[in-house]
Protein backbone atom coordinates (compact mmCIF):
# COMPACT_ATOMS: atom_id res chain seq x y z
CA UNK A 1 0.00 0.00 0.00
CA UNK A 2 2.81 2.10 0.70
CA UNK A 3 5.78 3.09 -1.53
CA UNK A 4 8.69 4.98 0.39
CA UNK A 5 11.08 6.47 -1.92
CA UNK A 6 14.02 8.07 -1.46
CA UNK A 7 13.88 10.40 -4.24
CA UNK A 8 13.14 13.97 -3.18
CA UNK A 9 9.50 14.88 -2.81
CA UNK A 10 7.62 16.90 -5.59
CA UNK A 11 6.75 20.74 -4.72
CA UNK A 12 3.22 20.60 -3.82
CA UNK A 13 0.74 23.25 -4.79
CA UNK A 14 -0.51 25.45 -2.20
CA UNK A 15 -4.02 24.11 -2.41
CA UNK A 16 -2.69 20.51 -1.82
CA UNK A 17 -0.31 21.62 0.84
CA UNK A 18 -2.81 23.29 2.86
CA UNK A 19 -5.15 19.97 2.44
CA UNK A 20 -2.75 17.70 3.35
CA UNK A 21 -1.99 19.71 6.83
CA UNK A 22 -5.94 20.00 7.26
CA UNK A 23 -6.03 16.27 6.81
CA UNK A 24 -3.39 15.24 8.80
CA UNK A 25 -4.82 18.09 12.08
CA UNK A 26 -7.92 16.27 11.46
CA UNK A 27 -6.80 12.96 12.49
CA UNK A 28 -3.76 13.62 14.91
CA UNK A 29 -5.66 13.67 18.01
CA UNK A 30 -6.90 10.11 16.99
CA UNK A 31 -3.49 8.46 17.34
CA UNK A 32 -1.89 7.50 21.36
CA UNK A 33 0.87 9.76 22.41
CA UNK A 34 3.38 7.45 22.63
CA UNK A 35 2.97 7.35 18.64
CA UNK A 36 3.39 10.96 18.31
CA UNK A 37 7.04 12.91 18.02
CA UNK A 38 7.43 14.76 21.55
CA UNK A 39 7.01 18.23 19.18
CA UNK A 40 3.16 17.45 18.47
CA UNK A 41 2.13 16.18 21.58
CA UNK A 42 1.38 19.24 22.38
CA UNK A 43 -0.70 20.19 19.37
CA UNK A 44 -2.67 17.24 19.13
CA UNK A 45 -4.61 18.51 22.45
CA UNK A 46 -5.83 21.07 20.54
CA UNK A 47 -9.26 21.14 18.23
CA UNK A 48 -8.47 20.07 15.10
CA UNK A 49 -9.50 23.55 13.28
CA UNK A 50 -6.67 24.87 15.84
CA UNK A 51 -4.47 22.36 15.18
CA UNK A 52 -4.27 22.90 11.48
CA UNK A 53 -4.16 27.02 11.91
CA UNK A 54 -1.69 27.01 15.16
CA UNK A 55 0.46 23.77 14.11
CA UNK A 56 0.27 24.01 10.79
CA UNK A 57 3.49 24.13 9.56
CA UNK A 58 5.10 21.96 12.20
CA UNK A 59 2.93 19.14 10.89
CA UNK A 60 3.55 19.63 7.69
CA UNK A 61 7.49 19.55 7.99
CA UNK A 62 7.23 16.75 10.74
CA UNK A 63 5.03 14.67 8.08
CA UNK A 64 8.13 15.69 5.14
CA UNK A 65 10.17 13.85 7.41
CA UNK A 66 8.83 11.26 9.41
CA UNK A 67 7.72 8.43 7.36
CA UNK A 68 6.83 6.35 9.96
CA UNK A 69 4.32 9.44 11.38
CA UNK A 70 2.96 9.88 8.06
CA UNK A 71 1.63 6.00 7.44
CA UNK A 72 -0.12 6.35 10.71
CA UNK A 73 -1.79 9.47 9.69
CA UNK A 74 -2.64 8.32 6.11
CA UNK A 75 -3.88 5.06 8.06
CA UNK A 76 -6.16 7.27 9.35
CA UNK A 77 -6.83 9.98 6.93
CA UNK A 78 -7.82 7.18 4.46
CA UNK A 79 -10.21 5.27 6.40
CA UNK A 80 -11.87 8.82 6.61
CA UNK A 81 -12.56 9.34 3.28
CA UNK A 82 -14.21 6.53 2.95
CA UNK A 83 -14.24 4.95 -0.78
CA UNK A 84 -12.34 7.83 -2.13
CA UNK A 85 -9.41 7.23 0.25
CA UNK A 86 -9.64 3.43 -0.70
CA UNK A 87 -9.63 4.24 -4.38
CA UNK A 88 -6.95 6.56 -4.12
CA UNK A 89 -5.05 4.04 -1.68
CA UNK A 90 -5.24 1.35 -4.92
CA UNK A 91 -4.03 4.16 -7.43
CA UNK A 92 -7.31 3.95 -9.23
CA UNK A 93 -8.78 7.28 -8.31
CA UNK A 94 -12.74 8.16 -9.75
CA UNK A 95 -12.65 10.68 -12.56
CA UNK A 96 -14.77 13.31 -11.35
CA UNK A 97 -12.91 13.79 -8.22
CA UNK A 98 -11.30 16.66 -6.66
CA UNK A 99 -7.71 16.82 -7.76
CA UNK A 100 -6.76 18.81 -4.93
CA UNK A 101 -8.25 16.12 -2.63
CA UNK A 102 -6.88 13.06 -4.82
CA UNK A 103 -3.20 14.62 -4.29
CA UNK A 104 -3.30 15.24 -0.85
CA UNK A 105 -4.95 11.73 0.09
CA UNK A 106 -1.78 10.31 -2.76
CA UNK A 107 0.90 12.54 -1.06
CA UNK A 108 -0.20 10.97 2.35
CA UNK A 109 -0.92 7.37 2.13
CA UNK A 110 2.04 7.45 -1.48
CA UNK A 111 0.37 4.31 -3.59
CA UNK A 112 1.74 2.94 -6.90
CA UNK A 113 2.79 6.67 -9.54
CA UNK A 114 1.42 8.68 -6.36
CA UNK A 115 3.81 11.29 -7.88
CA UNK A 116 2.07 11.06 -10.93
CA UNK A 117 -1.49 11.72 -9.22
CA UNK A 118 0.37 14.51 -7.54
CA UNK A 119 1.52 15.88 -11.38
CA UNK A 120 -2.35 15.30 -12.35
CA UNK A 121 -3.53 17.54 -9.81
CA UNK A 122 -0.87 20.06 -10.31
CA UNK A 123 -1.23 20.64 -13.68
CA UNK A 124 -5.24 20.48 -13.54
CA UNK A 125 -4.55 23.24 -10.37
CA UNK A 126 -2.48 25.34 -12.83
CA UNK A 127 -5.27 24.90 -15.57
CA UNK A 128 -7.96 26.53 -12.92
CA UNK A 129 -5.43 29.10 -12.15
CA UNK A 130 -4.92 30.03 -16.01
CA UNK A 131 -8.84 29.81 -16.84
CA UNK A 132 -9.49 32.07 -13.66
CA UNK A 133 -6.98 34.64 -15.10
CA UNK A 134 -8.46 34.84 -18.17
CA UNK A 135 -12.44 34.97 -16.70
CA UNK A 136 -11.02 37.57 -15.07
CA UNK A 137 -9.41 39.58 -17.55
CA UNK A 138 -12.84 38.58 -19.60
CA UNK A 139 -14.56 40.56 -17.05
CA UNK A 140 -12.52 42.95 -16.55
CA UNK A 141 -12.54 43.90 -20.74
CA UNK A 142 -16.24 43.86 -20.31
CA UNK A 143 -16.17 46.24 -17.55
CA UNK A 144 -13.98 48.53 -19.05
CA UNK A 145 -16.10 48.40 -22.30
CA UNK A 146 -19.21 49.18 -19.90
CA UNK A 147 -17.24 52.16 -18.43
CA UNK A 148 -16.71 53.51 -21.46
CA UNK A 149 -20.24 53.38 -22.75
CA UNK A 150 -21.26 54.49 -19.48
CA UNK A 151 -19.52 57.88 -19.75
CA UNK A 152 -20.20 58.14 -23.39
CA UNK A 153 -23.76 59.01 -22.37
CA UNK A 154 -22.75 61.13 -19.51
CA UNK A 155 -20.72 63.10 -21.32
CA UNK A 156 -23.68 63.45 -24.22
CA UNK A 157 -25.48 64.23 -21.08
CA UNK A 158 -22.96 66.89 -19.68
CA UNK A 159 -22.88 68.46 -23.13
CA UNK A 160 -27.10 69.24 -23.37
CA UNK A 161 -26.80 70.16 -20.09
CA UNK A 162 -23.62 72.50 -20.56
CA UNK A 163 -25.61 74.06 -23.83
CA UNK A 164 -28.74 74.77 -21.83
CA UNK A 165 -26.09 76.27 -18.66
CA UNK A 166 -24.82 79.18 -21.70
CA UNK A 167 -28.54 80.07 -22.36
CA UNK A 168 -29.01 80.64 -19.08
CA UNK A 169 -25.73 82.46 -18.30
CA UNK A 170 -26.60 84.73 -21.40
CA UNK A 171 -29.91 85.97 -20.10
CA UNK A 172 -28.11 86.38 -16.34
CA UNK A 173 -25.77 88.48 -18.54
CA UNK A 174 -28.31 90.13 -19.70
CA UNK A 175 -29.86 91.26 -16.27
CA UNK A 176 -26.38 91.94 -14.49
CA UNK A 177 -25.52 94.48 -16.69
CA UNK A 178 -29.34 96.45 -16.46
CA UNK A 179 -28.36 95.61 -13.07
CA UNK A 180 -24.88 97.35 -13.24
CA UNK A 181 -27.13 100.26 -14.63
CA UNK A 182 -28.81 100.45 -11.32
CA UNK A 183 -25.98 100.23 -9.44
CA UNK A 184 -24.22 103.01 -10.91
CA UNK A 185 -27.07 105.29 -9.87
CA UNK A 186 -26.91 103.92 -6.36
CA UNK A 187 -23.43 104.80 -6.12
CA UNK A 188 -23.82 108.27 -7.15
CA UNK A 189 -26.70 108.83 -4.94
CA UNK A 190 -24.42 106.88 -1.83
CA UNK A 191 -21.45 109.76 -2.52
CA UNK A 192 -24.23 112.42 -2.11
CA UNK A 193 -24.59 111.10 1.62
CA UNK A 194 -20.96 110.42 2.18
CA UNK A 195 -20.55 114.03 1.52
CA UNK A 196 -23.27 115.07 4.12
CA UNK A 197 -21.78 112.24 6.33
CA UNK A 198 -18.67 113.61 6.48
CA UNK A 199 -20.43 117.36 7.35
CA UNK A 200 -22.14 115.44 10.53
CA UNK A 201 -18.90 113.81 11.63
CA UNK A 202 -16.76 116.99 11.72
CA UNK A 203 -19.37 118.22 14.05
CA UNK A 204 -19.09 115.53 16.26
CA UNK A 205 -15.55 115.94 16.38
CA UNK A 206 -16.17 118.91 17.84
CA UNK A 207 -18.20 117.69 20.42
CA UNK A 208 -16.42 114.64 21.14
CA UNK A 209 -13.29 117.16 21.85
CA UNK A 210 -14.88 119.19 24.51
CA UNK A 211 -16.40 115.51 26.14
CA UNK A 212 -12.46 114.60 26.03
CA UNK A 213 -11.42 117.56 27.97
CA UNK A 214 -14.02 116.75 30.86
CA UNK A 215 -13.22 113.12 30.92
CA UNK A 216 -9.57 114.05 31.50
CA UNK A 217 -10.63 116.75 34.39
CA UNK A 218 -12.24 113.43 36.17
CA UNK A 219 -9.52 111.24 35.66
CA UNK A 220 -7.21 113.68 36.98
CA UNK A 221 -9.83 114.39 40.31
CA UNK A 222 -10.08 110.04 40.50
CA UNK A 223 -6.15 109.72 40.67
CA UNK A 224 -6.10 112.25 43.23
CA UNK A 225 -8.80 110.40 45.28
CA UNK A 226 -6.48 106.89 44.75
CA UNK A 227 -3.56 108.14 46.33
CA UNK A 228 -5.56 108.85 49.12
CA UNK A 229 -7.22 105.57 49.35
CA UNK A 230 -3.35 104.00 49.10
CA UNK A 231 -2.49 106.23 52.05
CA UNK A 232 -4.59 104.66 53.89
CA UNK A 233 -4.29 100.89 52.83
CA UNK A 234 -0.65 101.43 53.72
CA UNK A 235 -1.89 102.05 57.35
CA UNK A 236 -4.21 99.60 57.52
CA UNK A 237 -1.48 96.71 56.87
CA UNK A 238 1.17 98.13 59.25
CA UNK A 239 -1.96 98.40 61.99
CA UNK A 240 -3.01 94.41 60.97
CA UNK A 241 0.78 93.59 60.88
CA UNK A 242 1.26 94.63 64.48
CA UNK A 243 -1.99 93.03 65.43
CA UNK A 244 -0.17 89.61 63.55
CA UNK A 245 2.91 89.86 65.52
CA UNK A 246 0.47 90.10 68.91
CA UNK A 247 -1.12 86.78 67.74
CA UNK A 248 2.46 85.27 67.46
CA UNK A 249 3.59 86.52 70.54
CA UNK A 250 0.43 84.97 72.63
CA UNK A 251 0.44 81.88 70.26
CA UNK A 252 4.01 81.35 71.16
CA UNK A 253 3.47 82.04 74.38
CA UNK A 254 0.79 79.48 74.68
CA UNK A 255 2.74 76.84 73.41
CA UNK A 256 5.33 77.00 75.86
CA UNK A 257 3.27 77.31 78.69
CA UNK A 258 2.17 73.16 77.14
CA UNK A 259 5.49 72.48 76.26
CA UNK A 260 6.11 73.13 79.98
CA UNK A 261 3.35 71.38 81.63
CA UNK A 262 4.55 67.86 79.26
CA UNK A 263 7.49 68.19 81.13
CA UNK A 264 6.40 69.02 84.85
CA UNK A 265 3.93 65.65 83.95
CA UNK A 266 6.56 63.71 82.65
CA UNK A 267 8.63 64.50 85.61
CA UNK A 268 5.79 64.24 87.67
CA UNK A 269 5.28 60.92 86.52
CA UNK A 270 8.74 59.86 86.57
CA UNK A 271 8.33 58.34 83.66
CA UNK A 272 11.72 56.72 82.31
CA UNK A 273 12.51 56.49 78.31
CA UNK A 274 12.06 53.19 76.92
CA UNK A 275 13.60 52.05 73.71
CA UNK A 276 10.92 48.88 73.69
CA UNK A 277 7.97 48.88 71.94
CA UNK A 278 4.76 46.77 72.21
CA UNK A 279 5.03 44.75 69.67
CA UNK A 280 8.45 43.77 71.02
CA UNK A 281 6.75 42.39 74.21
CA UNK A 282 4.09 40.63 71.98
CA UNK A 283 7.46 39.27 70.09
CA UNK A 284 8.68 37.99 73.25
CA UNK A 285 5.54 36.35 74.66
CA UNK A 286 3.52 35.20 71.64
CA UNK A 287 5.87 34.34 69.12
CA UNK A 288 9.09 32.33 68.36
CA UNK A 289 12.18 33.30 66.08
CA UNK A 290 14.32 30.88 64.33
CA UNK A 291 17.67 31.61 65.02
CA UNK A 292 19.04 34.58 63.09
CA UNK A 293 16.45 36.68 62.29
CA UNK A 294 16.95 39.59 64.11
CA UNK A 295 13.79 42.35 65.16
CA UNK A 296 13.84 46.03 64.16
CA UNK A 297 11.88 48.97 64.07
CA UNK A 298 11.17 50.16 60.79
CA UNK A 299 8.49 52.03 58.77
CA UNK A 300 4.50 50.87 57.03
CA UNK A 301 2.36 50.45 54.64
CA UNK A 302 -1.18 50.77 52.85
CA UNK A 303 -4.41 49.15 50.85
CA UNK A 304 -5.09 48.52 47.34
CA UNK A 305 -3.70 51.84 46.53
CA UNK A 306 -0.26 52.51 46.94
CA UNK A 307 -0.63 56.21 47.90
CA UNK A 308 -3.51 55.23 50.49
CA UNK A 309 -0.73 53.13 52.07
CA UNK A 310 1.95 56.45 52.07
CA UNK A 311 -0.38 58.37 53.34
CA UNK A 312 -1.13 56.19 56.57
CA UNK A 313 2.87 55.89 56.77
CA UNK A 314 3.34 59.53 56.79
CA UNK A 315 0.99 59.32 60.32
CA UNK A 316 3.71 59.88 63.63
CA UNK A 317 5.05 56.84 64.80
CA UNK A 318 2.93 54.63 62.33
CA UNK A 319 3.32 50.66 62.88
CA UNK A 320 3.24 48.40 59.52
CA UNK A 321 1.92 45.03 60.26
CA UNK A 322 2.47 42.59 57.07
CA UNK A 323 0.55 39.34 56.94
CA UNK A 324 3.70 37.86 55.15
CA UNK A 325 2.90 34.71 53.34
CA UNK A 326 -0.81 36.12 52.56
CA UNK A 327 1.47 38.49 50.49
CA UNK A 328 4.48 36.44 49.14
CA UNK A 329 1.84 33.78 47.66
CA UNK A 330 0.02 36.78 45.98
CA UNK A 331 2.87 38.45 44.67
CA UNK A 332 5.40 35.28 44.18
CA UNK A 333 3.95 32.65 44.77
CA UNK A 334 6.15 30.67 42.04
CA UNK A 335 9.14 31.13 44.18
CA UNK A 336 9.98 28.84 46.89
CA UNK A 337 9.15 30.03 50.69
CA UNK A 338 12.51 30.54 51.25
CA UNK A 339 12.46 32.82 48.54
CA UNK A 340 9.48 34.68 49.30
CA UNK A 341 10.36 35.28 52.86
CA UNK A 342 13.64 36.64 51.84
CA UNK A 343 11.91 38.95 48.81
CA UNK A 344 9.25 40.43 51.00
CA UNK A 345 11.51 40.53 54.22
CA UNK A 346 14.25 42.70 51.37
CA UNK A 347 11.57 45.05 50.27
CA UNK A 348 10.02 45.70 53.66
CA UNK A 349 13.60 46.83 54.86
CA UNK A 350 13.58 49.62 52.19
CA UNK A 351 10.31 50.94 52.94
CA UNK A 352 11.58 51.46 56.75
CA UNK A 353 14.63 52.99 55.77
CA UNK A 354 12.35 55.37 53.51
CA UNK A 355 9.83 55.79 56.28
CA UNK A 356 11.44 55.35 59.46
CA UNK A 357 8.16 53.36 60.38
CA UNK A 358 8.06 50.66 63.22
CA UNK A 359 7.24 47.05 60.33
CA UNK A 360 6.47 43.58 61.89
CA UNK A 361 6.22 41.37 59.26
CA UNK A 362 4.28 37.65 60.66
CA UNK A 363 4.86 34.40 59.34
CA UNK A 364 3.33 31.09 59.56
CA UNK A 365 5.46 28.37 61.52
CA UNK A 366 8.54 29.04 63.16
CA UNK A 367 9.35 25.16 64.05
CA UNK A 368 9.52 24.76 60.14
CA UNK A 369 12.34 27.62 59.41
CA UNK A 370 15.77 26.38 59.94
CA UNK A 371 18.39 29.24 59.96
CA UNK A 372 17.40 32.68 58.77
CA UNK A 373 19.60 35.46 57.81
CA UNK A 374 19.51 39.02 59.78
CA UNK A 375 16.32 40.51 58.89
CA UNK A 376 16.92 44.47 57.62
CA UNK A 377 17.76 47.32 59.79
CA UNK A 378 14.05 48.47 60.54
CA UNK A 379 11.70 45.05 59.71
CA UNK A 380 11.05 43.28 63.07
CA UNK A 381 10.45 39.10 61.49
CA UNK A 382 8.19 37.02 63.84
CA UNK A 383 6.94 33.17 63.40
CA UNK A 384 3.80 31.71 65.01
CA UNK A 385 4.34 29.38 67.40
CA UNK A 386 3.10 26.01 67.26
CA UNK A 387 -0.55 25.83 67.41
CA UNK A 388 -1.00 29.15 66.75
CA UNK A 389 -1.47 30.94 63.50
CA UNK A 390 -0.24 34.54 61.91
CA UNK A 391 -3.49 36.16 62.04
CA UNK A 392 -4.01 35.51 65.99
CA UNK A 393 -0.24 36.94 66.24
CA UNK A 394 -1.55 39.61 64.51
CA UNK A 395 -4.73 40.26 66.66
CA UNK A 396 -2.47 40.11 69.27
CA UNK A 397 0.27 42.67 67.77
CA UNK A 398 -2.80 45.36 67.52
CA UNK A 399 -4.10 44.27 70.92
CA UNK A 400 -1.15 45.67 72.55
CA UNK A 401 -0.32 48.97 70.58
CA UNK A 402 -2.00 52.24 72.81
CA UNK A 403 -5.21 53.72 71.64
CA UNK A 404 -5.09 56.39 69.12
CA UNK A 405 -1.71 54.74 67.44
CA UNK A 406 -1.82 54.62 63.71
CA UNK A 407 -1.42 50.48 63.07
CA UNK A 408 -1.52 49.44 59.48
CA UNK A 409 -2.30 46.14 58.70
CA UNK A 410 -1.40 44.36 55.39
CA UNK A 411 -3.51 40.55 54.42
CA UNK A 412 -6.10 40.31 52.06
CA UNK A 413 -7.80 37.77 54.29
CA UNK A 414 -11.22 39.31 54.87
CA UNK A 415 -11.58 38.02 58.31
CA UNK A 416 -8.52 38.91 59.81
CA UNK A 417 -9.33 43.02 58.18
CA UNK A 418 -12.26 42.77 60.03
CA UNK A 419 -11.00 41.65 63.60
CA UNK A 420 -8.21 44.20 63.20
CA UNK A 421 -10.66 47.16 62.06
CA UNK A 422 -12.93 46.86 65.52
CA UNK A 423 -9.25 47.41 67.45
CA UNK A 424 -8.63 50.65 65.38
CA UNK A 425 -6.27 49.20 63.02
CA UNK A 426 -6.36 50.24 59.26
CA UNK A 427 -6.56 46.72 57.27
CA UNK A 428 -5.45 47.25 53.48
CA UNK A 429 -4.88 44.46 50.80
CA UNK A 430 -1.58 42.74 49.88
CA UNK A 431 -2.16 44.26 46.54
CA UNK A 432 -1.31 47.74 47.75
CA UNK A 433 1.75 46.55 49.25
CA UNK A 434 3.06 44.77 46.51
CA UNK A 435 2.46 47.75 43.84
CA UNK A 436 4.37 49.85 46.67
CA UNK A 437 7.22 47.58 46.28
CA UNK A 438 7.22 47.18 42.44
CA UNK A 439 7.26 51.32 42.74
CA UNK A 440 10.56 51.08 44.97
Amino acid sequence: MFDDSYEPDPVLPDPVRQRVTALAAGVLGSLPGDELPVSLRRVAKFAPKQRAKLGGPLIAAQIATDALLRQRLAAKVVEAAGDLGAAVAEGTPPGAADPTEVAALAYLCRPPAWRDLIGAATEALRAETEQALVAAQTRELEQRVARAEHDRTVARTEADKLRDELARLREEAGGLREENRRLGRSVRELEQRERRAADLLATEKGRAARATADHDAEIRRLKARLAEAESQAGAARVSAKEARANDDARLWLLLETIGQAAVGLRRELALDPTDRLPADFVADTAADRPEGVMPAKARALDATDPARLDQLLDLPKAHLVVDGYNVTKAGYGDLSLEQQRSRLVTGLGGIAAQTRAEVTVVFDGAERIVGLPPAPRGVRVLFSKKGETADDLIRRLVRAEPAGRPVVVISSDREVADGVRRHGAYPLSSTALLRRLGRT
